[in-house]
């Protein structure tokens, strides 16, 4: 193979996406991966203009001085739309080549999305069990003087000679038995989930006919599923808790808001190879649950998973956190996005659990 050959077959095969454009910004080459990332051919964009199909977000002008005073440059997570419409984070660095080459210019782009998403997924993952772990040891501190103080309440009633006075008692063993219980739904489930063979449309459905109920039909809910999704192993009561938080609170925020054509959509599809944290998952089941409600405040969106953090006056704050303590105990986890009339909750099941 000569020398020319070799090159050009080693940049075919480069997982870097590479672009070349002349002096007119006119195409002169793109790889596989660069057709890949950008979602059309090498033949297509050569019939198309530079500045319609290398749509990105910072200034265009910047590549035009590159090809004129020769000087390379890189953009860090740059914003570029697809043909296809999609828009995607990239960093991309421009690379004028040599005069001998003529006025050619050498630009490289690395996709970012997954990257970024890996780190927040990794963040989320690693606030939640930092926070668990400080809840953890917190309500071994509350619970502990709770404890003695409901039972010396008990012991003080059977003293007193007054029968009257077992109200003030009463209210001691009862304020510390409320106590003991909101520290143990902090702590989320504390049993490691009884795994079977569970099939989530079926969860899904018993959690419609829950809310179903409860709303007496005045909510329309909507199915969008995917009939391929295998069953998996997973603890059916612990997913039905899960997925039932997360529905009721988007009941609960339509109803507040008094929406106008109220709906919640339940939509299941299979994802392939993808990073839960740092684990790649061959097979993984999403759930959205998506409300046309008033939406999550953006002050309130990154910590939403905390316990005790509510964008409700009534809510106590315990629901998405214990939702996301379940999907972890399946190595899975919650991911929400949100903007007034749309606010998704996608829920990441892998369908193969990691030994």
């Amino acid at each position: 193979m000569n020398t020319p050959d070799l090159h050009k077959n080693i940049i075919d095969n480069l997982t870097t996406a590479t672009v070349l454009v002349d002096g007119q910004l006119q195409l002169v080459y793109m790889n596989p991966s660069a057709e890949m990332l950008l979602e059309a051919s090498a033949r297509r964009l050569q019939q198309i203009p530079f500045h319609d199909w290398f749509m990105v977000d910072d200034d265009q002008n910047a590549l035009v001085g590159a090809l004129e005073n020769g000087h390379p440059f890189t953009k860090r997570e740059a914003k570029l739309v697809t043909l296809g419409g999609h828009e995607i984070t990239i960093d991309y660095s421009v690379n004028p080549l040599p005069q001998k080459h003529g006025r050619l210019v050498l630009i490289e782009l690395t996709p970012r999305d997954r990257l970024i998403r890996i780190s927040r997924e990794e963040e989320l993952l690693s606030n939640h069990e930092t926070v668990i772990s400080l809840v953890r040891g917190l309500a071994h501190e509350i619970k502990n003087p709770l404890g003695g103080l409901r039972g010396a309440a008990q012991l003080l009633e059977r003293e007193l000679p007054d029968e009257s006075l077992h109200d003030y008692t009463g209210v001691i063993i009862e304020e510390a038995d409320r106590l003991r219980n909101l520290v143990d739904r902090l702590l989320g489930p504390h049993k490691m989930p009884l795994l079977e063979e569970v099939n989530i449309h079926s969860i899904l459905e018993h959690v419609c006919s829950l809310i179903g109920a409860e709303t007496q039909g005045a909510i329309n809910l909507q199915r969008d599923y995917d009939p391929s999704l295998p069953e998996f192993s997973g603890d059916r009561e612990q997913l039905i808790q899960a997925v039932l938080n997360i529905v009721r609170n988007g009941m609960q925020a339509i109803q507040e808001a008094a929406v106008e054509s109220p709906s919640i959509k339940l939509r299941t599809r299979v994802l392939r190879n993808l990073t839960l944290g740092a684990e790649m998952h061959r097979l993984v089941c999403s759930v959205e649950i998506i409300d046309n409600g008033p939406g999550i405040p953006e002050e309130l969106r990154q910590k939403i998973f905390y316990p005790m953090v509510s964008g409700r006056a009534a809510g106590t704050g315990l629901g998405l956190s214990i939702a996301q303590s379940v999907l972890a105990q399946h190595q899975g986890l919650i991911e929400c996005r949100s903007e007034p009339g749309d606010t998704c909750f996608q829920l990441l099941i892998p369908l193969e659990q990691q030994k």
